[in-house]
């Protein structure tokens, strides 16, 4: 026969699994966020940054979950 206790009942890992969760959402909305905005710049928004509709493409058409 086991006994349990609070203590030990307890799961000490979700703290930290849900910061990584709600971090690792984030950092996909960021992406969405940000692939979204540069996919409407100006020729002359990527003129001044040095890049072209071809980096921009290939940029946007990322999924959000990759890097």
């Amino acid at each position: 026969m086991s006994t349990y206790t609070t203590h030990s009942m307890t799961n000490h890992h979700a703290p930290g699994l849900l910061y990584q969760i709600g971090d690792t959402l984030h950092v996909w909305y960021e992406r969405y966020r940000t692939r979204k905005e540069l996919a409407q710049w100006t020729t002359r928004d990527l003129q001044d940054v040095g890049l072209s509709w071809s980096d921009i493409a290939l940029e946007a058409e990322k999924p959000f979950w990759r890097a």
